[in-house]
């Protein structure tokens, strides 16, 4: 090995030297290393769990959120009228059913809170007045859209032809509607409606859980098309909702595209992104904190153990050491410290990463350059911390030393 400057002190020779400065406080060295330790294993923590977090984030989306599009009119008057009236044009479902990526697609809406609403009451023909229940009016094509699960059986466009009805569960309790072998009835504006299945759970438009849900046929035959309350609900392929939310509007209107509205799902990679983002900048600012304070306690230890030291440090200087070799020693004890406290930080924010995954059935994800990268981190935050305790020492003079002893 060379010398490090001026005259005879090894460099393996300043390490060990340093080293026995570390082992001669053992316990002011463990704290003092306790805050390296600490903002480091924050440090890697932090990224090895949000890390973690974002591959669930992708696996946790929901698919069916991401292939899910609504359609709906911009609600545009009439300028004669002044009557919003519906933007799809008859024949709706199978124009958007030829558009490439789409898998299905039905068009609804609420009668709204004008509709009354009843039971018929057992053993009778008379009609049982209830609360306020919403009533939706469907396509066939909704079914395979939302998906549900149905005691019975759901309306196809053969029975959309008569006046059948869905209900959901809650409602079925509600109206006390008896089973479905005794041909329960709902009406409607006094119009009965023969309840042919009854809603547990759906994918999609669980609100349907809360409704009566009859065919939009019967409905716009008995009362007119919907006022411009009627949207669709369109099923893609995964990676299609965009492409297929651009294209409904000029399928559907060419001639005036700009009527109707369809909104597509967050795109997940952004959203994971952008979650992923606010955690990162959030929690490394916290683990800088705790990086710095373990510095700055660093850098007290350092100092405090130059101004102990000032006999033997005028002792190393009358004996032929260099200003640079004193300096360099108390660095060397620094960075000892802070690369001690990096290593433990390191492996305490990887058991910590791989705790939380296990706890939470994760996948864990850790990055190579953390886990390697840390331990210089805290040689870095060490380095930093000894370079003005350092310089303090590397200016006593031997005189001075010997005076103050």
């Amino acid at each position: 090995m060379g010398l490090v400057k001026g005259g005879g002190i090894p460099l393996r020779m300043l390490l060990a030297e340093g080293l026995a400065g570390i082992l001669q406080r053992p316990g002011r060295s463990a704290l003092t290393t306790l805050g390296t330790l600490l903002g480091v294993g924050s440090f890697v923590a932090v990224l090895g769990i949000t890390g973690s977090a974002d591959g669930q984030i992708s696996k946790r989306f929901d698919a069916l959120s991401a292939t899910e599009v609504s359609v709906e009119s911009n609600g545009v008057a009439d300028p004669v009228s002044g009557r919003v009236s519906s933007e799809f044009p008859s024949g709706t479902e199978e124009q958007v059913a030829r558009i490439n990526g789409v898998v299905g697609a039905g068009r609804l809406w609420d009668l709204g809170a004008s509709v009354r609403v009843g039971a018929r009451a057992p053993g009778s023909g008379v009609p049982a007045q209830s609360g306020a229940i919403s009533v939706t009016a469907a396509s066939p094509g909704l079914w395979d859209v939302v998906r549900p699960q149905v005691e019975g059986r759901v309306f196809d466009e053969a029975l959309a032809e008569h006046d059948v009805a869905v209900v959901g569960r809650s409602i079925h309790r509600q109206l006390a509607l008896g089973p479905l072998e005794t041909a329960p009835a709902v009406f409607v504006d006094d119009v009965p409606f023969t309840v042919i299945g009854i809603v547990d759970d759906a994918e999609r438009l669980t609100d349907s859980l809360l409704s009566v849900i009859v065919p939009a046929d019967r409905v716009t035959a008995r009362w007119g098309e919907p006022a411009g309350t009627d949207r669709m609900l369109v099923e893609t392929s995964l990676g299609a909702a965009a492409q297929v939310a651009e294209q409904v509007p000029v399928a559907l209107r060419p001639d005036h595209p700009t009527a109707l509205r369809a909104t597509a799902p967050l795109d997940p990679r952004k959203l994971r992104e952008t979650v992923s983002g606010d955690l990162d900048a959030l929690f490394v600012a916290l683990a800088g904190i705790c990086l710095f304070i373990g510095a700055v306690g660093i850098a007290n230890t350092t100092l405090v153990a130059v101004l102990e030291r000032i006999p033997e440090i005028g002792l190393r200087r009358a004996l032929g050491a260099s200003p640079a070799q004193v300096g360099t020693q108390f660095l060397l004890e620094s960075i000892l410290l802070g690369t001690f406290g990096g290593l433990l930080g390191t492996m305490l924010g990887t058991l910590v990463t791989l705790t939380v995954a296990l706890a939470r059935d994760w996948t864990a994800l850790l990055s190579p350059w953390i886990v390697m990268g840390a331990p210089v981190l805290g040689a870095l935050a060490g380095l930093l911390a000894g370079v003005y305790p350092a310089l303090r020492a590397a200016r006593i003079e031997p005189v001075e030393a010997f005076r103050r002893d």
